[in-house]
């Protein structure tokens, strides 16, 4: 992997949703015209990818049409007495969406050595 170099002054870090010491870093490089997204377990660097300056429109449109379609913030009293769970903005918190299951998950993994193929030769 390349070298790995400080956190530029001009970036972020976010923390990933499952914990575990996993990051992600955004970093900005003027000298190289590139964003630099990251993603990080501990102080290691699973992977990255170099993001033109031209695309940050692009990815800046679709964060902020996501942002748009998040419901209002959820105000939950501290007591969790009425009103717990009821939305900011007077309206009813929406039901989870649903998932669908797509095969069975309850079973156990067997991994099986795929079998060795003679590699055909070519005179």
């Amino acid at each position: 992997m390349a070298e790995v170099r400080p956190m530029p002054s001009f970036g972020d870090l976010f923390t990933d949703l499952r914990g575990d010491d996993r990051t992600m870093r955004v970093s900005y490089h003027p000298d190289r015209g590139a964003v630099v997204v990251s993603l990080w377990n501990g102080a290691v660097c699973r992977g990255s990818f170099r993001m033109p300056v031209d695309d940050v429109r692009k990815l800046t449109a679709l964060l902020t049409e996501i942002e748009a379609s998040v419901p209002a913030p959820v105000s939950v009293p501290a007591d969790g007495g009425p009103g717990a769970g009821a939305a900011v903005a007077g309206g009813a918190v929406p039901p989870a969406p649903a998932v669908d299951q797509t095969g069975d998950i309850a079973g156990t993994t067997h991994r099986v050595a795929l079998p060795i193929l003679s590699v055909p030769r070519v005179a």
